[in-house]
């Protein structure tokens, strides 16, 4: 050091005169480049006014080392060059002098190396970026090891981390001030730089670059809302750039510090207007949230926290004095960064709303704020969805040109948040409701296809009420033109929602409701109705496994679905057969439940699905009539249950023991004949005797409705058959009953009454055959006491004529039965035997309504109450001998075409006088009492 000290005036000259020259003053040769260098260190030394020529000067030496270092990475002999290494030494000296000015007198030298150092690492940094040897400036760490490992550079980024140290708990900012210029002009060559002083000095570095980067903003002014991205050749605002590639820089690990920074400022920036630097504070701050996504993301979550009522009504009074134009722009900017916010979308969005349109039941306690805060979010929440709706809709123009669509990050967010708008919009709340429901609307467009059949999957299974649900009848409005395929989508997920278990049963009774009563609702838009209800009927398989659901309103909403909604064109035929079944039997649930809509629904249903075709109806039909004579069932249409029910449920019960098992196991089940020897098992030790079944008779008034409801199922099941006429052509009594259908009816009866009886036996065999079926009949007879509703069917399947031939086994049984009863009975009137009266009665007039006999014979049941039981028994073996004679087949009767009914001439089986004698005899006997019924009983003409 001691050698750069000159000891007279004329040394100095003659060292000035070599510097500006550069010829050696004694020899007279040019200098060399080490020698001009040490003159250059002389006059630094010596002589302050010579300062900025000398360090100017000295920039050369350094741009030829970083040429020498550059050429030796690049030289493949690895051949080491002349000059770089030989200046090793003068840059030695060149940082010792520096370095001793700065620690001699900082405040002097600190700001004039910092700034030169700085600008000289700029400037190499981008003279030699597009070198071989020199990593691109993406690879930071390459970079940043490249030029650390060159003594020049690394001289020069000692030297200015010594004047910021020296300075730094003084006034750093003539420091900083260099960076950020320099930043401006060299970026990103120069982040190298950057990023290794924030590393050794991220909290000063972090406040002084904003604090820089604050008083230039306040010098230039705000960018207007057309340049809300402003470069680094930006003349308005030269310095932010650099402010936002300094603290992008340091984010990756020092996030913290910066976000404390930031809010730091924004908070001290509301008090009392002291400058207009801390006016200029959020403006500034909105500016670098503008132009950096990442400092937006970092900030934003602890921002929206931080607006606290008092916060908010401070900043109402901050901008209140500002000129319309600067609020204009501020509004603008806040738009515009909340639409490019992905981090806490949902957080900011419920803020705003909660701000501008607290809800009736406020979430926030405290929350009191100025009217002036309150029209301020309205007013960016009502630009926000016009931006928005800018942004959705030129986005899908630019995918119709193939162009790269233009993302929204506030909107990529929200997506994850569709359950919680629908919530949110469903309660209803003044302007709210239609805010989010409008950015429901955008959010699905914007997304599509993945977002539009979730919100309205989410509206229609959430809508309590049916103004929530126009609410999704409005958003098929909306985006029924936009998204293809929206409602067959939606029923998809729904579909998928309930196969997952993702739904709650509560859901899922709203869901089912509410897409039932968007199928009826004519107040719909165009063509939802009709469109829903296609998509509903493609899943009829999906939804008819809700069926049976274990909750009974599940059942009941999805049974109301299916009714309402068409019928699929084609549908597999086991899967047509599982959804009858199911039917079936929720129908008898809901007759059990006593429930009068869900056995209004399950009618409609099964009605509907008995108009596929045919084998739909004769599978409905048998398994209601299964059902109704079902030993679960029987008492719903008031049967009673004797104690071979009990029997029947012992061997079904897979929990107890099977008595024919234990039977065998004893040896007891040994067949002697019916003799005296033979014994059963008639209980379990421990357990007692067979308990008698306990009857559980039902009010007279729920059986006559049970019964209305099944018999009009029936009929309404069959009347849906080929066979059609004109109503007002019919007779009163005349019922449209498919005989196809009918028929199905009479065969599941005799298959369910006497399993082993074929239908070839329709034939009338004569009345000692009575005797070979004694045990049979008794067991008709035993079914038609216990069951009252095998009558009703009995003469439905009359009704459907000829079906009733079909039931030729059971009139015959039950008639014998009858007749042997009114034979052997001793009392003086039919009264006294009630039960055997009125079966006598309904069997006549079954087969008098199935055309099986002749209008005179089936007009007699209506004396029978009025005579003895003898008597009875002999009008009743008239009958018997009448259709011995004319036996009960289909080939008898003819099929009229004009009323599209059959019918039987009974003309044709010759007169039928001989059986009317003994109706005769009884009305002579009787003629006080029976004289004026006489005209309908008369022959038959």
């Amino acid at each position: 050091m001691a050698a750069a000290v000159v000891g007279s005036s004329q040394e100095l000259a003659q060292e000035i005169k070599a510097f500006i020259s550069g010829v050696d003053p004694v020899h007279g040769n040019k200098l060399p480049l080490k020698e001009h260098a040490r003159c250059a260190i002389v006059l630094l030394w010596n002589l302050p006014p010579a300062r900025n020529a000398a360090l100017d000067h000295l920039r050369g030496v350094f741009d030829e080392y970083v040429s020498g270092y550059l050429v030796e990475l690049e030289s493949e002999s690895g051949a080491r060059p002349i000059v770089g290494p030989s200046l090793d030494d003068i840059i030695q000296e060149i940082q010792s002098v520096l370095s001793e000015f700065i620690r001699v007198n900082p405040k002097v030298w600190a700001p004039i190396v910092s700034a030169w150092s700085i600008d000289l690492m700029g400037q190499l940094s981008s003279k030699y970026a597009g070198r071989h040897s020199v990593p691109h400036a993406s690879s930071l760490n390459e970079l940043l090891q490249l030029w650390m490992s060159c003594k020049a550079t690394r001289m020069l980024m000692d030297s200015y981390i010594q004047c910021l140290s020296s300075m730094i708990s003084t006034c750093p900012d003539a420091c900083v001030d260099a960076l950020l210029d320099t930043s401006v002009q060299h970026s990103p060559h120069f982040d190298w730089v950057v990023a290794h002083i924030g590393s050794s000095f991220p909290n000063t570095i972090i406040s002084r670059v904003l604090s820089c980067g604050l008083k230039d903003f306040c010098m230039h002014g705000m960018a207007p809302p057309d340049a809300l991205f402003p470069t680094a050749a930006d003349k308005r605002i030269p310095k932010i750039a650099s402010v936002v590639g300094i603290l992008g820089h340091l984010a990756s690990r020092h996030s913290e510090s910066i976000k404390q920074e930031l809010l730091k400022m924004f908070h001290d920036s509301l008090g009392l207007v002291r400058d207009q630097q801390q006016k200029a504070t959020v403006p500034f701050l909105l500016q670098l949230a503008v132009m950096s996504p990442m400092l937006l993301s970092i900030i934003s979550a602890e921002l929206v926290d931080s607006l606290k009522p008092s916060v908010l009504n401070q900043l109402h009074q901050h901008f209140a004095t500002l000129p319309r134009e600067d609020l204009e722009n501020i509004v603008s900017l806040i738009v515009h960064l909340i639409s490019q916010m992905s981090n806490g979308a949902y957080r900011i969005l419920q803020f705003l709303v909660n701000t501008a349109m607290p809800a009736s039941v406020i979430t926030t306690p405290g929350l009191a704020v100025h009217d002036g805060v309150r029209e301020a979010c309205d007013r960016i929440i009502q630009l926000l969805l016009l931006n928005l709706q800018k942004l959705v809709y030129s986005r899908s123009s630019a995918t119709l040109v193939d162009a790269a669509p233009r993302p929204v990050p506030f909107l990529d967010e929200l997506k994850r948040h569709i359950k919680d708008l629908c919530v949110e919009t469903l309660r209803l709340e003044r302007k709210r409701f239609l805010w989010q429901h409008q950015l429901l609307g955008l959010l699905s467009i914007y997304c599509n296809p993945s977002c539009a059949p979730d919100a309205l999957f989410y509206m229609m299974t959430l809508a309590k009420s049916q103004e929530e649900l126009s609410l999704a009848a409005q958003l098929y409005a909306v985006l029924t033109s936009s998204v293809s395929n929206l409602l067959p989508t939606t029923i998809k997920k729904c579909v998928s929602q309930i196969h997952s278990g993702s739904i709650s049963e509560q859901h899922l009774i709203q869901l089912f409701g509410n897409l039932a009563l968007l199928i009826q609702w004519e107040e719909s838009p165009s063509s939802m109705s009709s469109h829903l209800a296609l998509s509903v009927s493609s899943h009829l398989f999906d939804f008819g496994q809700l069926l049976l659901h274990q909750n009974p309103d599940v059942s009941k909403a999805v049974t109301l679905l299916l009714s309402v909604c068409p019928l699929p064109k084609a549908i597999r035929p086991a899967q047509l057969l599982v959804i009858i079944r199911s039917a079936v039997h929720q129908f008898f649930l809901v007759l059990h439940r006593k429930c009068a809509t869900g056995i209004g629904y399950t009618s409609k249903l099964l009605a509907r699905l008995s108009g596929v075709s045919s084998l739909s109806v004769k599978a409905i039909l048998q398994q209601l009539v299964e059902g109704a004579l079902h030993r679960g069932n029987i008492q719903l249409f008031g049967g009673s249950v004797e104690a071979w029910t009990w029997e029947m449920n012992s061997l079904e019960d897979s929990n107890k023991t099977s008595l024919l098992d234990i039977n065998q196991r004893f040896g007891t089940a040994v067949n002697f004949s019916g003799s005296i020897w033979s014994v059963f098992h008639a209980g379990i030790i421990g357990h007692g005797l067979k308990p008698c079944h306990a009857s559980q008779e039902q009010e007279q008034s729920e059986i006559l409705y049970n019964t209305q409801k099944f018999m009009s199922l029936i009929i309404q099941c069959c009347s849906g058959g080929r066979y059609h006429v004109d109503p007002t052509q019919l007779q009163p009594h005349e019922v449209l009953v498919n005989p196809e259908a009918a028929k199905t009816v009479a065969v599941v009866l005799v298959e369910l009454i006497c399993p082993d009886v074929t239908n070839s036996e329709l034939a009338w065999p004569p009345e000692e055959h009575t005797r070979n079926t004694v045990e049979r009949d008794i067991q008709i007879y035993k079914r038609f006491k216990e069951n009252p509703l095998l009558f009703q069917l009995l003469y439905f399947v009359g009704l459907g004529r000829p079906a009733l031939c079909y039931c030729s086994v059971l009139l015959r049984g039950l008639l014998a039965t009858l007749m042997a009863h009114w034979e052997g009975s001793r009392d003086e009137h039919t009264t006294k035997s009630p039960w055997h009266l009125q079966a006598s009665c309904a069997l006549v007039a079954c087969m008098g309504e199935g055309y099986l006999l002749p209008p005179v014979l089936s007009n007699m049941h209506e004396i029978f109450s009025q005579l003895t039981p003898f008597e009875v028994h002999l009008l009743l073996l008239s009958v018997w001998e009448y259709l011995k004679d004319n036996s009960p087949l289909p080939q008898k009767f003819t099929f009229n075409a004009e009323r599209g009914l059959f019918f039987r001439d009974f003309a044709r089986d010759g007169d039928i006088g001989k059986y009317l004698n003994v109706l005769h005899s009884v009305l002579h006997k009787n003629i006080d009492r029976l004289g004026l019924l006489s005209g309908r009983l008369q022959a038959y003409p």
